[in-house]
């Protein structure tokens, strides 16, 4: 038998302004003696209540699945809005809110038991959130059991700091997007479970020099590829050139566009205009038979942290689609959803991103054409 067959989990988040400096706390206890298992507490820059709680619930599953995944859990939380969503009895309806939502849902258990409480009785992870809070407040870097790290007074989560060297060693991330297909040219909808072409002759020529790039730039750790054959052929030519293996990461493949799957715009437009402009419009529409934004940003920011922390302090090429650079440019500036739609992210460009363990990202170059 575990040593801890039923255990529970006590989160919370917040922020000082909603929006504004914001942390989050949870911990693990044993359902039977009360005794904590394990703590988490971490402030995280900019963000809003429901954020920072939906963190603080997230970083209460992490605690699970490392220390008792076996056991029986119960999640108690002072937000009724996260209870009632995790629980299926509210919508998600916040385009912030569906990739939280969706990482918590994969953490938790089938069976577990979602209970709203009190204020009062959620205190323990009521006053970490707040410790946390109160440090990004200052600037500050705060970790759970750790005094809050001093003298840096604009918080190391701001790439500012770098001007004075003290962000420490990064994990950079290039982003390339795969070469011309023929329904590149044409500009043909070309996603995930359609046609799955090849690179044309441009399209390996765009692969080549963008490995050339890689290499004169002092060439990189790793490779990682969406599994979609135009990506796959990419990541082999920039293999071939760096001496690496390739390693396939499906989470960044691109959005499944479903029946519109080859065709254009405007033949889309035609046969489904009220779809297409709903698609259009909204990250939470899904195109008939296919995947929403939204859904495409859940599976692109959890490889990308996974990726982070595979290869940690290394260099990485990640070949993969405009949608899924797109969402990770977004998720680096924590910008709006909506503003992927004004990125421009052409065949064979270079996008690069460094991730610090203090939690500061960058944008070091983006769209860049070798």
């Amino acid at each position: 038998m575990s040593q801890h067959p039923s255990v529970v989990i006590e989160a919370d988040g917040g922020s000082r302004g909603n929006p504004g400096p914001a942390g989050y706390g949870a911990l693990l206890r044993d359902a039977e003696s009360g005794d904590v298992i394990a703590e988490a507490a971490t402030s995280i820059g900019r963000a809003s209540n429901n954020v920072a709680e939906y963190r603080g619930l997230i970083a209460g599953l992490e605690l699970y699945q490392k220390h008792t995944p076996d056991a029986l859990l119960e999640v108690r939380m002072d937000s009724k809005l996260v209870v009632e969503q995790m629980a299926g009895r509210w919508k998600v309806k916040h385009p912030d809110m569906r990739p939280l939502a969706i990482s918590a849902q994969r953490l938790a258990p089938f069976g577990t038991v979602w209970t709203w409480v009190p204020r009062e009785q959620n205190a323990h992870a009521d006053r970490l959130a707040n410790a946390a809070m109160d440090a990004a407040a200052r600037g500050e870097v705060y970790v759970v059991g750790q005094p809050p790290t001093a003298g840096r007074t604009t918080a190391a989560t701001n790439p500012r700091w770098d001007w004075g060297g003290q962000l420490g060693a990064a994990t950079t991330l290039i982003l390339l997007r795969h070469g011309l297909t023929d329904h590149t040219v044409a500009k043909r909808f070309s996603g995930f479970g359609g046609q799955d072409l090849c690179l044309n002759d441009d399209g390996r020529a765009q692969a080549e020099r963008a490995a050339e790039a890689v290499l004169a730039d002092g060439g990189a750790d790793a490779i990682v590829t969406s599994s979609m054959r135009r990506t796959r052929e990419t990541a082999e030519l920039m293999s071939k050139a760096l001496g690496l293996p390739v390693v396939v990461d499906d989470g960044f493949r691109e959005c499944a566009y479903g029946q519109w799957d080859g065709l254009t715009w405007s033949e889309v437009e035609e046969r489904w205009p009220d779809e297409l402009g709903a698609w259009a419009t909204s990250t939470e529409v899904r195109p008939p038979g296919g995947e929403s934004i939204v859904e495409v940003q859940a599976r692109v920011e959890e490889s990308l942290v996974d990726t982070v922390a595979t290869y940690t302090e290394r260099k990485v090429v990640v070949v993969s689609h405009v949608s899924p650079i797109r969402l990770a440019v977004r998720y680096c500036l924590d910008a709006p959803l909506a503003s992927v739609n004004r990125m421009q992210v052409p065949p064979g460009s270079l996008t690069t991103l460094s991730f610090y363990a203090s939690g500061a990202v960058t944008l070091r170059q983006f769209s860049a054409m070798p």
